[in-house]
């Protein structure tokens, strides 16, 4: 029962030392998130900037994992090179491998301060930024506490026989032992945890100097899966980045197994304070990782590239967005405007759905909308950042123009479908979950509305397709047609609660809610048509033909 005891109590301690870093993680992110990539994506210059950057902001986050999700997401939008991207890497090795070593130090009651200012200052502050901070400060404390609590547990695993010959066990199977420190660094994400936990069982004599190098280089192996899961639906560039930071590690953990012996030897001739030897190592390995493979980041993001080959053809991965016809621009924007049609049927997909869910109740309507949703996000980021990449000195006026409305067209149907999601899902889901049902006059005003928006969709696409003024003038009429129906059905629906009608009483925000909600999609969707009419010269930039005469008395 006691080593029962003794289990429930560390797993505990482990649990609230990963929850603290989880905080430490979430609060700099919400206080300094936006800064904290921009800095990254800035500091990428050259590959010692960027190693650079990337152990600050490895410190300031406490997870590598974090640096190499938000670095792979720049690498797959073509914001900063990938090599760079792969330097930025090394230094977050390094980054967490600092705050393992100032987080062994004996500094018992740091902990309990930082908890105490970091609940004050989380309570206290009004701003987010605030917040962030001490939600990280608090996260600090609480993985300081769960060191010492971590201590107190494994001092009793000293004098326990099983605990003895299980990790004698592990001390003589050297793969075994990096497997086992893998996968907790794997469960935890974090190769930090596993190092720091490493340490306290040396400190506690519950394991020898050669079993903590196997399990260091087990913790940085594991530790560069969870980023390559990750990223791994977020195009190429991004599992490259990934796969090359594993490859790294893996080498990099080969080769401390096969010098184990020799390196313990020398370390314990070194440190001045051999309970230092866990984090000591951890914090050699991956500087020894930044000067060996920092001047060849090129040749190991080659060899990536040899394991994950781009495919041919763009049309293989379902985008037209070819990279390779960005050096003809005429092709690229080709390729561009089909991405976008492709959004455009993303976005009816989402009307479809949400009608569905209005007339009958749905209850898979949210994660099938979200996943949707999410399609046309990436869509719509690609088309942005693709377009991005065409040299401006290759591009006419015409190549701008269209270029720009491209991306407008993206844009607004991103945001047409955020008004999906975020709207009409939502007051779909309401009317479900309260078994709510409109009147039969409510129902058919809102089913007009949405058959509507969908053939206005429908118009959208061929005006964006083909440029025709007669198209975008039947759309920019098609807006006003809408304007009129939802003020019809908003007069009809008060005279049903005027005459006090149950179902109109019980449904009347959400029906009110609804025509709203797709004005503004086929709001949207019209505007379109007002770039085109505009360079017909069928209407100005703005509505107002003349401005009155202010200056009369």
């Amino acid at each position: 029962m006691a080593s029962t005891v003794q289990l429930i109590d560390l797993l505990g301690a482990g649990a609230l030392l990963i929850w603290g870093l989880r905080l430490i993680k979430t609060g700099i992110l919400r206080a300094f998130g936006a800064s904290l990539r921009q800095w990254i994506r800035r500091g990428t210059g050259n590959r010692v900037n960027a190693a650079f950057a990337g152990l600050l902001a490895t410190i300031a986050m406490q997870s590598s994992t974090a640096t190499a999700v938000v670095t792979a997401s720049f690498a797959s939008r073509g914001l900063i090179n990938p090599k760079m991207g792969q330097a930025v890497m090394l230094g977050a090795n390094v980054g967490t491998a600092i705050a393992a070593l100032v987080l062994s130090l004996d500094v018992h009651w740091f902990g309990s301060a930082m908890i105490l200012v970091g609940v004050a200052i989380s309570t206290r502050s009004k701003l987010a930024a605030g917040k962030g901070i001490g939600r990280a400060l608090l996260g600090l404390g609480l993985m300081l506490v769960a060191l010492r609590l971590m201590a107190n547990v494994t001092e009793p695993m000293r004098n326990s026989e099983v605990v003895i010959d299980l990790l004698a066990a592990l001390g003589e199977a050297p793969v075994l032992a990096v497997i086992f420190a893998a996968l907790l660094a794997f469960i935890s994400s974090s190769s930090l945890a596993v190092v720091l936990f490493a340490s306290l069982l040396f400190q506690g004599g519950v394991i020898s100097a050669l079993l903590v190098v196997f399990l260091v280089a087990g913790a940085n192996l594991g530790g560069a899966v969870p980023p390559w899961l990750a990223v791994f639906n977020d195009g190429p560039e991004a599992r490259r980045l990934a796969t090359a930071n594993l490859i790294v590690r893996a080498i990099g953990s080969v080769a401390l197994m096969l010098v184990a012996a020799p390196f313990v030897r020398a370390m314990e001739g070194i440190l001045p304070d051999i309970d230092m030897i866990a984090v000591a190592i951890h914090l050699i390995f991956n500087v020894a990782l930044l000067l060996v493979f920092l001047p060849v980041i090129g040749p190991i993001y080659h060899l990536a590239g040899m394991l994950l080959p781009k495919a041919k053809t763009s049309e293989s991965s379902g985008s037209y967005l070819d990279e390779s016809a960005l050096t003809t621009p005429a092709l690229a924007l080709v390729g561009a405007a089909r991405e976008a049609l492709k959004v455009g049927d993303l976005v009816k997909q989402m009307l479809e759905a949400s009608l569905r869910g209005l007339i009958s109740n749905d209850p898979e309507l949210r994660v099938h909308l979200s996943t949707l949703e999410d399609q046309v996000d990436a869509s719509q980021e690609a088309i942005k950042f693709y377009l991005a990449k065409l040299n401006p000195a290759e591009l006419d006026d015409e190549d701008r123009l269209r270029s720009d409305e491209i991306v407008s067209y993206a844009i607004n149907l991103e945001h047409a479908g955020d008004i999906i999601h975020i709207g009409l899902c939502e007051l779909a889901m309401k009317k479900s979950a309260g078994h709510l049902s409109f009147s039969s006059e409510g129902l058919a005003e809102l089913r007009a509305l949405f058959e509507k928006t969908l053939e206005n969709l429908q118009l959208s696409q061929s005006v964006f397709l083909t440029r025709d003024e007669d198209l975008a003038t039947r759309l920019a009429l098609a807006k006003v047609e809408v304007r009129r129906l939802e003020a019809e059905s908003s007069t009809q629906h008060l005279q049903r609660v005027r005459e006090r009608r149950s179902e109109a009483l019980e449904t009347s925000s959400l029906h009110l809610d609804m025509l709203r909600d797709l004005k503004r999609i086929n709001a949207h969707f019209a505007s379109v048509a007002a770039s085109v009419l505009e360079q017909t010269g069928h209407t100005t930039s703005s509505r107002l033909l003349s401005l009155p005469d202010r200056t009369a008395p």
